[in-house]
């Protein structure tokens, strides 16, 4: 099962994200010259949309690991 849904590329004004529903997105930024993975949920405030506290971002080696581990996942 690929999970029936369709990935769609948002913008965010310069960022790049995934929807994952729910208010959920995975996109990625730079943080003090490191290129993180964000996984976090969004709350509305007033219209727009922000990072709320509850996320994780993945350094660029965690991110590596988590893609191999992705047919482990699936099993």
């Amino acid at each position: 099962d690929d999970g029936g849904g369709k990935v769609v590329v948002l913008r965010d004004g310069d960022n790049k994200y995934i929807d994952l529903g729910r208010k959920r997105r995975v996109g990625v930024t730079k943080f003090k010259a490191a290129v993180l993975v964000d996984i976090r949920e969004y709350y509305d405030a007033g219209g727009q949309m922000k990072p709320g506290k509850k996320g994780i971002s993945l350094a660029e080696d965690e991110w590596k690991i988590l893609k191999k581990s992705v047919p482990i996942i699936d099993k």
